[in-house]
């Protein structure tokens, strides 16, 4: 006999940090190797750890809902084979530093930070920050010079989600204690997201009313994420819109004509998703100033091209899955992908990867029969195209013989940007661009 930790496995190249959500097995139960034992999430999406190895799952080690640092041990598993892992009184310590700051700043948060503040007197300068320690330093107007001088608790001093949000406490409730003296603020750019106006502390609260009859229904986690991201790219980015109506006749017949073949022999279905995708990715190759970024007054151009697509879940959420160097891919290999990752979003199999480092993004309203819509940007991205419902409609078709009226296929396709760095010249080409690829598909095009 011999036994093993389980550690809280690497998730993505920005993840530190992992919340564990449940365990699917209780300590005594027989496992396999590769079997999912709990689900755990990301500020990037939510997942299951599987075992890496098979034996008896003897104890669990992080509670639902510890936030349990990448590496970390989460559980001790019994095999039968030889003990290969680090002995277990070398273990113990590192499962006692997570868990032993937690309670710390339960049982006496004023305390802890006020030691803390006379060791950070001064600035911590190049220490990491996770995604969601910066969203909720951006929430609550922490600009970062404030925000190197919080206390860290997690490896190497780095800040977690229960350091930050601590602080935060202990820095609005009145009692006197501050990590950071008062300082003017100061624009600085924020690690992997736009510099923009820090929201105030509190927001105005709306007075609901409720009546006997309603039904009160809390958010759950990832809607709770979408509300405060879509808030947050609304307040980043002037918004602006811009719209062109495509024919799509002769991409709507070659489908027609292809699909049946295309599905015996690849075994997918070919969707107009990924043509449009093609489109758009010839378009942004052409105008490559809308594959950027704001970082502060600095504008980074990508030269990579990876397209987000959302994606609705059963549940009524969003998710927007990365296709990452997309112009690397042909039509075939464009459709197989992008049916592969809405699947995968829709079975809750996504990796944290395969939603970080897009560049741009697109959002199909057409299929649930909308005919436009006016999409909200992706931070940090600067643009994002929706495509609406392809429609029959009456048309004036030119001809050498002269204008005739006929049935075509249209679409609308609505092109939102930021007027920071996307001006109307350049918002409408694009789009404009993206619908001239549209019309002059090739019918006689073969897979």
């Amino acid at each position: 006999m011999a036994s093993v930790e389980l550690l809280m496995p690497k998730m993505g190249e920005s993840i530190m940090e992992a919340t564990v959500l449940s365990w699917l097995k209780k300590e005594g139960d027989t496992i396999e190797q590769d079997e999912s034992v709990l689900e755990v999430a990301t500020d990037k999406v939510d997942t299951e750890v599987p075992s890496t190895h098979a034996g008896v799952l003897t104890q669990i080690l992080a509670n639902d809902g510890d936030v349990v640092p990448v590496g970390a041990p989460i559980a001790i598993i019994t095999t039968n084979g030889e003990d290969t892992s680090a002995p277990q009184k070398e273990a113990e310590p590192e499962v006692v530093e997570v868990a032993a700051p937690v309670m710390a700043e339960s049982a006496a948060p004023t305390h802890v930070l006020a030691s803390a503040s006379t060791a950070l007197a001064e600035p911590v300068s190049g220490r990491f920050y996770s995604p969601l320690v910066m969203n909720i330093a951006r929430e609550e107007g922490i600009d970062m010079m404030e925000l190197e001088r919080v206390p860290g608790t997690g490896k190497e001093g780095r800040v977690t989600k229960k350091d930050i949000l601590s602080y935060v406490g202990t820095r609005t409730n009145g009692n006197g204690t501050h990590v950071a003296p008062a300082v003017a603020p100061t624009p600085a750019p924020m690690v992997s997201a736009p510099a923009a106006t820090p929201a105030p502390a509190t927001q105005p609260k709306v007075k609901v009313s409720i009546s006997a009859n309603d039904e009160i229904i809390e958010m759950d986690r990832m809607r709770k994420m979408i509300a405060g991201r879509m808030v947050d790219s609304k307040r980043i980015s002037p918004h602006v819109t811009s719209f062109v109506e495509a024919d799509m006749t002769a991409i709507v017949n070659w489908r027609n004509k292809i699909k049946k073949e295309f599905e015996a022999r690849e075994g997918e279905k070919m969707t107009f998703t990924p043509i449009i995708m093609e489109a758009v990715v010839k378009a942004i190759k052409d105008y490559p100033m809308v594959n950027v970024s704001v970082d502060g007054d600095n504008i980074i151009k990508h030269r990579d091209i990876n397209i987000g697509m959302a994606v609705a879940l059963p549940s009524g959420n969003l998710i927007v899955p990365v296709i990452h160097n997309a112009d690397q891919y042909n039509l075939t290999g464009l459709a197989k992908k992008i049916n592969d990752l809405a699947r995968r979003a829709r079975e809750n199999k996504l990796t944290p990867d395969e939603l970080a480092g897009g560049t741009y993004s697109i959002s199909n309203v057409g299929s649930f029969g909308n005919v436009m819509g006016t999409p909200i940007i992706m931070q940090p991205q600067v643009g994002i195209m929706a495509l609406g419902a392809i429609v029959k409609k009456p048309a004036v078709i030119e001809t050498p013989e002269g204008d005739m009226i006929g049935i075509r296929h249209k679409m609308f396709l609505s092109h939102s940007y930021d007027h920071r760095v996307v001006d109307g010249a350049l918002g409408g080409q694009m789009v404009r661009r993206v619908a001239d690829y549209l019309e002059s598909f090739d019918v006689n095009r073969s897979l």
